[in-house]
C-alpha cells in the first residue's frame, strides 16, 4: 500500500509544502527481499565499542567479522566517513559510574551513523546481577538503548539490546546476523535475553537456514501468515499452510508458489489438535516449526460485547493454541530442537479500546511463552512471541484515512511496517542461530510510541 506522505515528500511540486508544514519525511527503509546470505554485512563498516570489564566483545568481534563486516575499534578521523553498524559491549556496566562508557561511546558517533544503520548493545543479564545496584544499572542500559532508538529512528536506524548471560556470550552470532542486518528494518527499541537455558543445536546453519525442516503456519492464507509461509519456504523449509476452508483458494495459490501443503482446518474445532497431530506424523513424521498466527477479532466495548464474541476470540486466539501445543508436545510430534512462535500484539502489551477479549488473549500469549519455555528447554525447543504493531495489511487499507495516517506516524521510523517485516523476525526465531532466545516477546513496530 502506497504511503501518501512519502509520495508528497518526494514530489518536487509538493515536497516544499510538506516540509513547510513540518510533516514527517519518512526514510525509505533498507529491506532485503531474498533469503539469508552467508555474509550479510559484507562491505559494511562496524564500530565495536566496549565498556571496561565487558565479557562479550570478543565474541561480538568474531561474529561481525564472520558476517563480512569490516570491524574497527575507533572512529575514523575524517568527519565525512560514515559508520554502518555500531555494536557496544556494555556487559561491564554494573555501577552508575560505569554507565559513562555509554556516553563516551555514542556521543561522538551519533552524527556519523549512516542512514539505515544498525545499533546493537549487549548488557549483563539481570538474573546474574550481584546486587540491586548492578541490576538497576543493567536495566538503565535498556532505557538508554530505547531512547537512542527514538533519536535515530528518523534516519531509519534501529537500536536493540541483548541481556547476555556470561556463559551465553558464544550465542551471539545469530543476533549479529539478524539485528545488524537488513532483516531488522522494522524491529527497534527491543530487548531480548540470551541464556544457556536451551541446549545448543547440533548445527547452526546459514544460507539457507532451514533445509529439511517442516513448518506449520496457521492463518497462512493472507497477511502476516502468508508472508511467514513464503519466508520460511525461502529458507528451505517445507511449509504446511493451514487456514479455514473459506480461504481454500488463497491457500492453494500460496502453496502452488512455495511448494507447500494446503490444510483446510478450523483450529478451534473440538478435534482439531488431535487431527493435526495425526496428520503431521502420518505425512511428515513430525514437525520442526510451529507458527501460531491464526487469530480473529470481535471488537466491541465490554458493555456491548455479547458472550459469543468473547468466547470466539478466546477459543481461537488462546485455547486452540494451547490445545495444539499440548497435542504436539505430549506426543513428541514437535521434534527436538523445535521452534514455537506465537503471534501476540501491541494490544496485548498496552491494551486497546474495544478489544478486551482480543487484548486478553494476546497478553495471555506473552505469559504463555514465558511459562512454557523452561518446560521444553531440555529438548532444545525454544518458545517465543512476536508482537506486531502497525503493519500495512488489507485490514489497514480499509481504515479511515486519518486513523491510518496516525497509526503510521506513531513510531520512531514514522511509517507502517510490512507483513514481511514480521515474517523476518518470526523466521529468525525459527532458525538454529536463535537457540539462545526463549521465553521472549519481541515487538515488530518500528519502536511504536504505544506500549512498553
Amino acid at each position: 500500500m502506497a504511503d501518501l506522505l512519502k509520495k508528497l515528500n518526494r514530489n518536487p511540486f509538493t515536497g516544499w509544502l510538506v516540509r513547510a508544514l513540518g510533516l514527517p519525511n519518512p526514510v525509505d527503509l533498507a529491506r532485503h527481499g531474498g533469503s539469508y546470505e552467508a555474509q550479510p554485512l559484507k562491505g559494511r563498516r562496524a564500530l565495536l565499542c566496549r565498556s571496561p570489564e565487558g565479557y562479550a566483545a570478543g565474541q561480538l568481534a568474531c561474529a561481525l567479522a564472520a558476517d563480512g563486516a569490516a570491524v574497527i575499534h575507533a572512529l575514523p578521523q575524517a568527519a565525512n566517513e560514515k559508520i554502518d553498524i555500531v555494536v557496544m559491549d556494555a556487559t561491564g556496566c554494573t555501577t552508575p559510574g560505569q554507565m559513562r562508557a555509554l556516553y563516551d561511546a555514542f556521543h561522538p558517533v551519533m552524527p556519523r551513523i549512516a542512514r539505515n544503520g544498525r545499533v546493537l548493545i549487549t548488557a549483563p543479564d539481570l538474573a546474574e546481577a550481584a546486587d540491586a545496584v548492578a541490576a538497576a544499572t543493567a536495566r538503565g542500559v535498556e532505557g538508554f538503548c530505547r531512547s537512542l532508538g527514538k533519536e535515530l529512528g528518523r534516519k531509519g536506524i534501529t537500536a536493540n539490546l541483548a541481556y547476555v548471560q556470561r556463559e551465553a556470550a558464544d550465542r551471539l552470532d545469530g543476533l549479529i546476523h539478524f539485528f545488524c542486518g537488513k532483516q531488522a528494518a522494522y524491529v527497534s527499541g527491543q530487548a531480548v535475553t540470551v541464556t544457556m537455558q536451551v541446549k545448543a543445536p547440533n548445527a547452526v546453519l546459514f544460507a539457507p537456514m532451514l533445509p529439511g525442516k517442516v513448518a506449520l503456519v496457521t492463518g497462512a492464507a493472507r497477511g502476516i501468515g502468508l508472508a511467514t509461509a513464503e519466508r520460511l519456504a525461502q529458507e528451505g523449509a517445507t511449509v504446511i499452510c493451514a487456514d479455514v476452508p473459506a480461504a481454500s483458494r488463497e491457500l492453494d495459490a500460496l502453496c502452488s508458489r512455495i511448494g507447500g501443503m494446503p490444510l483446510e482446518l478450523d483450529i478451534a474445532a473440538q478435534d482439531a489438535a488431535g487431527q493435526l497431530a495425526a496428520l503431521l506424523v502420518e505425512r511428515f513424521g513430525g514437525v520442526d516449526i510451529v507458527v501460531h498466527n491464526a487469530g480473529i477479532t470481535r471488537d466491541k466495548t465490554l458493555g456491548k460485547m455479547d458472550g459469543g464474541a468473547w468466547d470466539a476470540v478466546l477459543n481461537v486466539n488462546f485455547a486452540a493454541i494451547a490445545a495444539i501445543d499440548r497435542a504436539l508436545l505430549s506426543g513428541r510430534v514437535l521434534r527436538d530442537e523445535g521452534r514455537i512462535v506465537c503471534l501476540s500484539s501491541i494490544s496485548g502489551v498496552a491494551g486497546n479500546f474495544g478489544q478486551t477479549n482480543y487484548a486478553a488473549t494476546k497478553a495471555a500469549l506473552i505469559g504463555y511463552v514465558a511459562a512454557l519455555a523452561p518446560a521444553v528447554a531440555a529438548r532444545g525447543i525454544t518458545v517465543n512471541a512476536v508482537a506486531p504493531g502497525f503493519i500495512e495489511t488489507a485490514m489497514v487499507a480499509k481504515m479511515p484515512f486519518m486513523t491510518r495516517e496516525l497509526g503510521r506516524r506513531l513510531n520512531s521510523v514514522q511509517q507502517g511496517g510490512l507483513p514481511r517485516d514480521v515474517a523476518e523476525l518470526i523466521t529468525f526465531l525459527c532458525t538454529p542461530g536463535a537457540h539462545g532466545i526463549t521465553g521472549n516477546t519481541i515487538r515488530v513496530c518500528g519502536q511504536g510510541l504505544i506500549g512498553a
